[in-house]
């Protein structure tokens, strides 16, 4: 029984397709990446403390960072059972995700590709999955 999976991803969210024995299944992830996010009573950029500035740019990077940390843990989660994965979205957030797989002793072979597509609906990207299994065959 080979499970394949398929992952469009982007910041917002990610789709997994599973295909197993030629049925499929799809779960979306929420990412909840903070992306243009104001923090509320913040009038400025910044905050004056006597001679000092201070921002609130670091905070919010680092924020990011962790979000996009604890998504990329929940994508491993589902991806462990697998025997192949294929990323493909619009974003930056699938060469992030590239990035931290490989990294990943246990999951780096089974990465087969990344590549870059547009926005899908769900009935697309089930065919866009199907399709690349059918063409590459493991």
């Amino acid at each position: 029984m080979k499970k394949n999976i398929g992952i469009w991803i982007d910041t917002k969210q990610a789709v997994i397709i599973k295909l197993s024995n030629g049925n499929h299944s799809v779960k979306v992830i929420e990412s909840n990446i903070e992306t243009r996010e104001r923090v509320a009573g913040e009038t400025k950029k910044y905050g004056r403390f006597g001679g000092q500035y201070m921002t609130f740019e670091k905070n919010k990077l680092n924020r990011k960072i962790e979000q996009t940390n604890q998504f990329i843990k929940n994508l491993f989660k589902e991806i462990e059972n697998c025997e192949s994965v294929v990323l493909f979205g619009p974003s930056k957030m699938k060469n992030i995700f590239e990035k931290e797989l490989k990294n990943n002793m246990q999951l780096a072979n089974k990465l087969t590709g990344v590549y870059n597509s547009k926005l899908l609906t769900e009935n697309q990207m089930v065919a866009w999955v199907k399709d690349f299994y059918k063409e590459v065959k493991i």
